[in-house]
């Protein structure tokens, strides 16, 4: 068993903060720009930022679905994502760029499986994640009123 890394970066046409109170607003925006992978999308307590609590199921495939629930803390200005019925950790950093953009760097870590199983885990997933993140994160963009960097 070995773990399993996924990240993706997009810059995307909005200032920082306000591309940081998007993504951490759980109950109005984030499900608004979440991909198709993403259903029964529901806020368990909290709704914004540090202290939330939001269950979704994660379709990676159509074979491999995840239950997740989800609780957010707020380290260092980042936005952790800890699944609390597995390993899996995605932890979303906004930095300023120039012109008022942002460029918004996601990274997803879990223990993945152990033998062949784990070896197409490890060199798949990555690449399937990379593909969500930049759905959500255009989606974002034009919800924020920017264009498709």
């Amino acid at each position: 068993m070995g773990q399993v890394v996924a990240t993706a970066e997009r810059v995307v046409a909005a200032p920082a903060e306000r591309v940081r109170e998007a993504l951490a607003d759980y109950s109005g925006m984030r499900p608004r720009v979440l991909p198709e992978q993403f259903s029964d999308y529901r806020v368990e307590a909290g709704g914004r930022g540090a202290g939330t609590q939001v269950h979704w199921r994660f379709a990676a495939t159509s074979k491999r679905v995840r239950d997740q629930l989800v609780e957010v803390s707020e380290p260092d200005g980042t936005l952790v994502e800890r699944d609390t019925r597995s390993s899996m950790v995605t932890t979303w950093t906004v930095t300023p760029a120039d012109a008022g953009r942002s460029t918004v760097a996601v990274r997803t870590t879990w223990d993945g499986a152990g033998g062949v199983g784990g070896f197409f885990e490890r060199t798949f997933a990555p690449r399937g994640l990379r593909r969500v993140y930049g759905d959500l994160l255009g989606r974002l963009e034009r919800e924020l009123g920017g264009t498709t960097v």
